[in-house]
């Protein structure tokens, strides 16, 4: 039998270089190994405890003296098991991985927990989300087409050929990675723990940082296409614009457009939308903008051509990309100013920008587990904690400034982090101090980079809305030219034009934006009625904003979207969609749902989540153990079905 690829890499690494190893690692993940490591759940039954667990301390504010005892103890065991040729730990009761679950994050793990955690952190090997491999579907029909070859994309091909269903994916780019092969500004980095930002099948033991960069997350998603097979079926900077439903033949025919001019079509059994919900840049219309004399880019079109050395630069928009942007550019240039419409509340995050130490990856390669329990570690409290925090009280007095007592109590911590910064600068306070209830948009990572960068003295941060722009300025509204030589839009996404510009046209010759409107919905944020084997990765109310990962999500997805087309692999029918009530239905929950939560309160304005009319349709209310328990298994009585698979 094959050894478990979690249970670590046989090693002969010598006393001293275990004991500098664990100098940099989590001494409570390192006992949960030590437990597999000698079968011995007594390890963690005596005085020495976390004695907490919060979002980043991954450490369970043990003492010095606690954590230099756990060392010691561990570099005897650990030399131990090397000395026995590092065999393969056995595996523990499953009322054992309960108790080192609660153990771990100091407080009960409810059971309903429990299965969703065993299936994240594959202690046995498996990949459960993966289709069962003795009942793989037959597939002698028209391929799949998955448009978009990001993080869920690359998913879907993974899956599909795990399966056998033939499959080509369109990417609009040149490459692998979806936003983070289009993110390329400086101090582009991700928001989630890399060790969880990952997929749960294909964990890295090489992250160089615990957040990483964009050229590392990039490059990740890289490897597993090339290690998994998947580039010869991506055809890269191809993007689809139209895909069209055949009611005689059930087919798709998609048609995109390659770079040098070309047209590809294809017909398609079935299309899985894996297109994000932030990746069509939007630039607001300002007045002269036309006019403006020198190099402007959005961020996410990043002029790499264009040398900030000593240049005057204005970046308008200041959120999650102009505030990784401003420290990273801010040494170089002559003078920044940064145009910002509402201030964010940030999140203190110590480990923003931290190196991930070589003890760390040495315990990932061969310490039996460790990585697993690492990532259940930095999963568990943003797994659903975040979401009762965002509920509101609809008997608080003050819903202008938090909405419930909890959330109250998030704020007065957000502003002690930002005043603990700026040594009493009354004027900085009240131009970054949020004005609206804490996490009521999204909350930004900070490791105190950012107000460090504003209180630069080559640093403006204008909070005037702009009235123009002029050759070689920006005018605010006060009537104040703000001179400078690049323009830099830092104004996110069209985050609310799901799909857009592509034109979906299902049964009856209905287009999906006729269907959507401002109000886009999709049954589990997957299927739409009237658009027979159309599936959404990252589709309308599964954007998260409260905990969790997108990866996560995209395996829940994925894995819902298989056993759809596996139902379609029987020979009976040929074309599923859901039933009209049932999707109206959940759409209806989750507004209801939404409606009850911080993000949509009218005291939140200028908020990418909302559209025109102050609704939200993009994200996601619900917690992750009931979407994961939701798309586990396919109700077929959920659909529709029609056609025949020999027709």
């Amino acid at each position: 039998m094959p050894r478990n690829p979690h249970s670590g890499l046989p090693f002969e690494t010598p006393d001293d270089e275990i004991a500098e190893a664990l100098l940099d690692v989590s001494i409570p993940t390192l006992m949960l190994s030590l437990v597999h490591l000698t079968g011995d759940p007594e390890l963690i039954r005596g005085a020495l405890r976390p004695a907490g667990l919060f979002l980043n301390e991954i450490q369970g504010y043990l003492s010095e003296e606690d954590k230099a005892a756990a060392r010691d103890v561990a570099v005897a065991l650990i030399a131990a098991y090397r000395d026995d040729g590092c065999p393969e730990p056995a595996p523990l009761a499953p009322e054992v991985i309960h108790e080192m679950m609660e153990w771990l994050v100091c407080e009960p793990v409810p059971d309903e927990y429990v299965e969703m955690l065993l299936e994240e952190m594959e202690l046995d090997g498996s990949d459960r989300r993966a289709m069962v491999a003795d009942t793989p579907p037959v597939w002698d029909r028209p391929p799949v087409v998955v448009i978009g070859c990001g993080e869920s994309g690359l998913l879907a091909g993974i899956r599909l050929k795990e399966v056998g269903i033939p499959f080509v994916i369109f990417e609009k780019n040149e490459g692998v990675g979806g936003t983070w092969w289009e993110n390329t500004y400086p101090g582009a980095r991700v928001d989630v723990g890399n060790h969880f930002y990952c997929y749960s099948f294909e964990p890295s033991d090489q992250w160089t940082e615990y957040f990483a960069r964009q050229p590392e997350l990039q490059a990740y998603f890289a490897a597993v296409m090339e290690r998994r097979g998947i580039g010869e079926s991506v055809r890269f900077s191809t993007e689809v614009t139209s895909a069209t439903w055949d009611e005689d033949s059930a087919t798709w025919t998609v048609i995109a457009q390659r770079a040098d001019g070309h047209t590809d079509q294809v017909v398609a059994s079935a299309v899985i939308s894996a297109v994000g919900q932030l990746n069509r840049p939007h630039v607001p219309d300002f007045p002269g903008q036309e006019r403006f004399d020198g190099p402007a880019f959005h961020s996410a079109r990043w002029d790499h051509l264009v040398d900030l050395t000593g240049k005057r630069v204005a970046m308008i928009g200041a959120g999650a990309s102009g505030f990784q942007i401003a420290p990273a550019i801010a040494e170089q240039v002559a003078h920044l100013t940064i145009f910002q419409r509402s201030a964010q509340w940030m999140f203190p995050n110590p480990n923003y920008h931290e190196a991930v130490g070589p003890g760390v990856r040495w315990a990932l390669r061969h310490l039996p587990f460790y990585g697993r329990w690492y990532r259940f570690l930095i999963f568990w409290p943003g797994c659903d904690k975040g979401l009762e925090a965002a509920r509101v009280d609809p008997d608080y007095p003050d819903q202008q400034s938090a909405v419930s007592e909890v959330n109250d109590l998030t704020r007065q911590m957000f502003t002690d982090w930002i005043l603990s910064q700026i040594d009493g600068d009354e004027e900085l306070a009240a131009k970054v101090i949020p004005d609206y209830p804490a996490t009521g948009k999204r909350t930004l990572q900070d490791n105190g980079s950012w107000l460090r960068t504003l209180s630069r003295p080559n640093v403006d941060l204008v909070r005037s809305a702009i009235d123009r722009i002029d050759q070689r300025a920006v005018v605010d509204t006060t009537g104040t030219a703000h001179e400078a030589d690049v323009l830099i839009y830092a104004t996110g996404f069209r985050a609310t034009d799901l799909l857009w510009p592509m034109q979906i046209t299902g049964r009856d010759g209905v287009t999906l934006s006729e269907t959507w409107g401002d109000r886009p919905a999709a049954f589990l944020g997957i299927t739409v009625p009237g658009f027979p084997n159309f599936f959404c990765m990252y589709g309308p109310g599964t954007n998260l904003a409260h905990g969790g990962s997108l990866i996560f999500h995209s395996e829940c997805q994925m894995r819902y979207i298989e056993q759809c087309l596996s139902l379609l692999s029987d020979g009976v029918d040929s074309t599923m969609e859901p039933r009209p009530e049932v999707c109206a239905a959940w759409h209806r929950r989750t507004q209801e749902e939404i409606s009850s939560l911080v993000w949509a309160q009218p005291s939140i304005q200028h908020s990418f989540f909302k559209n025109a009319a102050g609704e939200i349709h993009g994200l996601s209310p619900w917690r992750l153990v009931d979407y994961w328990r939701w798309t586990k298994d396919v109700n077929p009585s959920d659909f529709l079905f029609g056609g025949s698979a020999g027709d």
